[in-house]
């Protein structure tokens, strides 16, 4: 498993490249796609779909809006807050990260037909549902996010 998930790091990596964002660039900018139009998140959302703390948000958003990747503005619904929006520059660029990122996954996948891919997306659900974000193990029935 640690040499799967190194190589389809390095693809990562590479996709992200291609489209010249970092993968952190990409967490932040496929967050905000997530979420839907109009592509909009306050600093802590991000934050907490990304899994990194305030600060650490607060310096990427600072980097990103100085690439135009995303802008700061008025969360209407708190005078006080601010929400970050996907730019259309940074939507065009996360749309050229994924769709290399995608590229790159099939080559891997290839080596599966298509139940194989189906028994695959399956199996590995297995795996994740007991992790919650940061990677921690659950115990069995003890604040699982499917059995509270």
């Amino acid at each position: 498993m640690s040499r799967l998930a190194r190589q389809l790091d390095l693809a990562r990596r590479d996709a992200f490249a291609d489209a010249a964002l970092e993968a952190w660039e990409f967490d932040v900018l496929a967050a905000l796609r997530r979420a839907g139009a109009p592509h909009s998140m306050s600093p802590g959302q991000l934050a907490h779909e990304t899994l990194v703390g305030s600060g650490t948000m607060t310096n990427r958003v600072d980097r990103l809006e100085a690439k135009g990747l995303v802008r700061r503005a008025p969360n209407p619904r708190d005078g006080r807050g601010v929400l970050v929006v996907l730019t259309p520059q940074g939507a065009a660029r996360s749309e050229a990260a994924l769709t290399a990122l995608l590229a790159r996954e099939r080559v891997v996948l290839a080596a599966l037909d298509d139940p194989e891919q189906q028994q695959l997306a399956q199996l590995l659900r297995r795996l994740l549902l007991p992790l919650d974000g940061s990677g921690r193990v659950f115990e069995p029935g003890v604040g699982h996010p499917a059995t509270g």
